[in-house]
């Protein structure tokens, strides 16, 4: 597999798609946003003026879109992946989308001869630019074993985790953990600041005992410093809840806490920061106590 196709180039996709060409694959990129192949021409890689044209004889088609109806619209229809793509192409998935309709969209890419996996990621964009994302694959052995070398490019924890659809099934168990500890954190340093306490201090300790995490130690500086570039925004991780919502709905499935963090997630969308990063739950607690929410 030498010829990748890359279609979206935006905060994850771009430096995703320069990991793979600076790692030996032939990449050429497509987006709808104007520029935003040039990272990826600047390392070596083509842009793409049409779908039709990134496609046309790529062995692997990577996608990085925002939600499954964009999934949906790259794969199917007269002007999609699947008619315009090689058969027996193999389809790589990094979005996050519905588990639900990733299996229906298998189901699709399999009777239209093409292999697909379902690989979303976790880690924003400090993981993408550094490689180190975490990948959870759904598909068969094969055609993860056949991606290996382009998930090793991006990412460090990669793991198999069942056939197609389950990618994205852990993906929202992911993002239920990740919002919850985002708002329990943003509740924590509010508290800390309410009485005083060095929060360096405090977050240094915190983070060398049980309550230690991968949000901790990302997302507390941002916090503290009230810095709130996007690094994975609002807008997407609102998405995100209303998935795991779904999918839970749908199996009969009762998640009180993760009710209540989507009911803030949405909150805070609905007051104007859906494009500041998720850490920006913290503004959120603030509005809750009163406080005045505050930026850098």
């Amino acid at each position: 597999m030498t010829n990748v196709a890359f279609i979206g180039l935006g905060i994850m996709g771009a430096p995703m798609s320069v990991h793979l060409q600076r790692g030996g694959f032939a990449v050429t990129g497509y987006d709808l946003v104007p520029g935003a192949t040039d990272r990826l021409v600047a390392a070596g890689g083509r842009a793409a003026g049409s779908l039709a044209e990134a496609v046309a004889e790529a062995d692997v088609i990577a996608l990085m879109v925002p939600d499954s109806p964009d999934v949906e619209a790259v794969l199917t229809g007269p002007a999609g992946v699947l008619a315009l793509g090689r058969p027996g192409a193999l389809i790589i998935d990094f979005s996050t989308i519905r588990p639900d309709v990733t299996m229906a969209l298998a189901a699709q890419a399999h009777q239209a001869g093409f292999r697909i996996l379902d690989a979303p990621v976790s880690g924003g964009q400090p993981g993408a630019e550094q490689a180190t994302l975490s990948i959870m694959v759904g598909g068969t052995a094969d055609d993860f074993e056949a991606a290996r070398a382009i998930f090793e490019l991006v990412g460090r924890t990669i793991v198999l985790v069942g056939p197609n659809g389950a990618g994205q099934t852990v993906k929202a168990a992911n993002q239920l953990i990740v919002a919850a500890n985002i708002e329990a954190l943003a509740e924590a340093l509010i508290f800390l600041e309410a009485y005083g306490v060095d929060l360096t201090a405090a977050v240094e300790v915190l983070g060398g005992g049980l309550a230690g995490s991968a949000v901790l130690n990302q997302k507390a500086a941002k916090m503290t410093a009230r810095d709130f570039q996007p690094g994975f925004r609002i807008d997407l991780h609102h998405k995100d809840m209303g998935i795991v919502q779904a999918a839970a709905r749908q199996a009969g499935l009762a998640l009180p806490l993760g009710a209540l963090v989507a009911q803030l997630v949405a909150a805070v969308k609905a007051q104007g920061d859906g494009q500041l990063d998720h850490s920006a739950l913290f503004r959120g607690v603030q509005r809750l106590c009163g406080l005045a929410p505050t930026t850098d």
